[in-house]
């Protein structure tokens, strides 16, 4: 039995509707993938949602190196907007026959987390995990589709980027990562398509953060690569979710991909 996890974020959940192309794609992707044998998890985030409702109540949303600033206003409407994102992707997975169960990384104390502080106040990181309301989704065959809020030691809500929460679930699980967000590939230049990645090491990572090169929403893709290899996923990739059926042809190698190794 093989392990799984799938992280969905970026232009890729614009529709949230359940008919939406790049969700029943998932859906099937996931479908097959579990028919044949390999347990699945979806950690999704929600940016474009969470922009939406802080825009509507008039909110600013602000970031600073790719993290969402998240003061305690801000934490309780990101926690709604990804309550409603959590349900239409469950939602959509169940309509197409996936029978899945939506959750929060606070939903069995599955993330902890501690606060990232000044500037960033309630976004977590150094995400803890405990895989075992995973597992128990698992073994009644169904499909765990987790939002990436996380508990602090008091109990406290706090937002976790979700590539970093999906990272830190794929090494608990010792498990193979898919990062689907809007983009194809890592780049060298990130406004240099000519200088897409196919494969790039941890060292390399270190460079490219070094030097400015991952930046913006990549710099937690790849900070969350780093911490996925060293504690223990076995393979991640990266790769467009907006691309037809993103999550089977990154598997098999059919659309460009960044393969993030030790």
């Amino acid at each position: 039995m093989s392990v799984l996890v799938v992280k969905l974020g970026g232009h890729a959940l614009d529709s949230l509707h359940a008919n939406a192309r790049v969700l029943c794609d998932l859906a099937r992707d996931v479908g097959e993938l579990r028919a044949a044998g390999t347990d699945v998890a979806i950690v999704h985030g929600g940016g474009p949602q969470i922009a939406a409702l802080l825009d509507m109540v008039g909110v600013e949303g602000r970031f600073i190196d790719g993290l969402r600033v998240t003061d305690t206003v801000t934490m309780e409407l990101v926690a709604m907007a990804l309550a409603l994102v959590n349900l239409r992707i469950t939602a959509a997975f169940n309509k197409a026959g996936v029978m899945s169960v939506g959750l929060s990384g606070a939903d069995g104390s599955l993330f902890h987390a501690s606060s990232l502080g000044a500037p960033w106040d309630r976004a977590g990181g150094q995400v803890r995990v405990d895989t075992e309301i995973i597992e128990a989704i698992w073994s009644a065959k169904m499909t765990p589709v987790v939002s990436s809020i996380a508990l602090d030691d008091g109990g406290d809500l706090l937002n976790c980027n979700a590539d970093t929460a999906a990272g830190a679930l794929a090494g608990a699980l010792n498990a193979e990562l898919v990062l689907l967000s809007d983009i194809d590939q890592l780049r060298a230049d990130p406004d240099d398509a000519a200088t897409a990645l196919s494969s790039v090491t941890s060292a390399e990572i270190r460079h490219l953060l070094d030097v400015g090169a991952a930046r913006d929403g990549m710099r937690p893709k790849v900070n969350a690569a780093l911490d996925a290899l060293a504690g223990g996923a076995q393979k991640i990739l990266l790769a467009n979710g907006t691309r037809p059926h993103a999550l089977r042809n990154a598997l098999e190698g059919h659309i460009p991909t960044t393969e993030l190794v030790l």
